[in-house]
């Protein structure tokens, strides 16, 4: 007996966020229809002009713009940052250096120092361990 593989497919939403663009901002047909994982992957391979133009001058997605902004999302909300920007809105805001993208900046500083900073203790608890039960 044969099997039928179903194509897998998923919601726009779910192949907006995997392709790091603003759902809103896609096309109609791409924003109304299923992507099927083939899609998604000529997509990436081959992105079209539309997704070219997303990418560069947006509107971004949240998970985005903190990324190009260099703060966690809850600090663009924060900040009061709860809309999609557009690359130029981003550079305006980058430029301006307002105190909140500052504070955010240095706390998101600070979260990346402790991450280093656990994950070198966690290290150094294995490699003790390690010689612990070796000896």
């Amino acid at each position: 007996m044969t099997q039928h593989q179903t194509a897998q497919t998923m919601k726009p939403a779910t192949a907006a966020k995997k392709l790091g663009v603003y759902l809103d901002a896609t096309p109609a047909d791409f924003r109304e229809g299923v992507v099927s994982r083939a899609e998604l992957n000529a997509l990436q391979t081959d992105p079209p002009e539309w997704l070219r133009d997303l990418r560069r001058d947006g509107p971004h997605p949240r998970p985005v713009v903190a990324a190009k902004l260099g703060v966690s999302i809850s600090g663009l909300a924060r900040g009061g940052v709860t809309e999609a920007l557009t690359t130029e809105q981003i550079e305006a805001l980058k430029a301006e250096n307002p105190e909140w993208l500052r504070k955010e900046r240095e706390t998101q500083a600070e979260v990346r120092k402790e991450s280093v900073r656990i994950k070198e203790k966690r290290a150094e608890e294995a490699e003790k361990a390690a010689r612990a039960e070796r000896d």
